[in-house]
């Protein structure tokens, strides 16, 4: 009778493979990395959108214009694009009314309440295009326009209405006398109540430094506050020149 061959006993194989273990804790450690990037990323972007836009930072940063080179706190400044050092063709600030504050968590209701138009004031910067700003256009272009009588309008100013044909519109241009200054001169877009203000009724630009041009706009609930305004904004472009070969003072022509 033959005997049939019997196999060698095989050796027991682990249930679990070194290979299968390498798998899974690899996968482990992407999950682990995966949570914390979503819970970093996640916190970063809650910041982001809770800044809205915004910059809490005061870090002055070197803008050349021009001749001219300013250095600008960050949270001064109104779009994100705009927040770097180096040679730019404009600027754009928002800044509190009256302190002249950039953005932060203190103000930030200033920012960000759509209802109060008269806590900011807007500025925009770039190189003179023109040799007079709006005081040294009054006389030999704006009178040129005006139609009708003036009127009083009350804190010092007075009321010229302006041609159909002027191009601006709805606009009107109020003046006032400043003793040893250029008169001050400034057009607005009146709303017909108070309540319907906005944060850009009224635009004005003045010359500053030895190249610059500061467009600013306020509302219309502001001009009571003009002197201190214009003074207060000229004193704040100013101050933040660099006076290597620069001249803070504005040019008031």
């Amino acid at each position: 009778m033959t005997r049939r061959a019997t196999a060698p006993p095989q050796e027991d194989l682990p249930l679990i493979s070194d290979r299968f273990l390498l798998c899974l804790t690899l996968a482990a450690i992407l999950l682990i990395l995966v949570t914390l990037a979503i819970s970093i990323g996640g916190r970063w972007l809650g910041q982001r959108m809770a800044l809205g836009g915004h910059s809490e930072s005061g870090a002055a940063l070197a803008i050349t214009i021009g001749e001219d080179t300013l250095h600008i706190p960050e949270n001064t400044i109104r779009f994100a694009e705009q927040r770097r050092s180096g040679p730019a063709e404009r600027i754009d600030l928002y800044l509190t009314w009256p302190g002249l504050m950039g953005y932060s968590q203190e103000y930030r209701d200033s920012f960000d309440n759509a209802g109060r138009p008269d806590l900011l004031l807007f500025l925009q910067i770039s190189q003179s295009t023109m040799s007079k700003d709006m005081s040294g256009r009054l006389e030999p272009i704006y009178s040129q326009l005006f139609d009708g009588p003036a009127e009083s309008f009350g804190d010092g100013l007075t009321l010229h209405h302006l041609k159909n044909t002027s191009g601006y519109g709805s606009e009107v241009l109020l003046t006032a006398d400043r003793p040893g200054q250029p008169p001050f001169a400034v057009r607005c877009l009146l709303p017909a109540a108070e309540e319907r203000a906005t944060s850009g009724d009224c635009q004005r630009d003045i010359h500053v430094g030895r190249d610059l041009s500061v467009l600013y706009r306020f509302s219309s609930s502001l001009l009571k506050d003009w002197d201190h305004i214009d003074a207060a904004v000229a004193s704040f472009v100013g101050a933040r020149i660099d006076a290597t070969g620069s001249n803070p003072a504005p040019k008031g022509n």
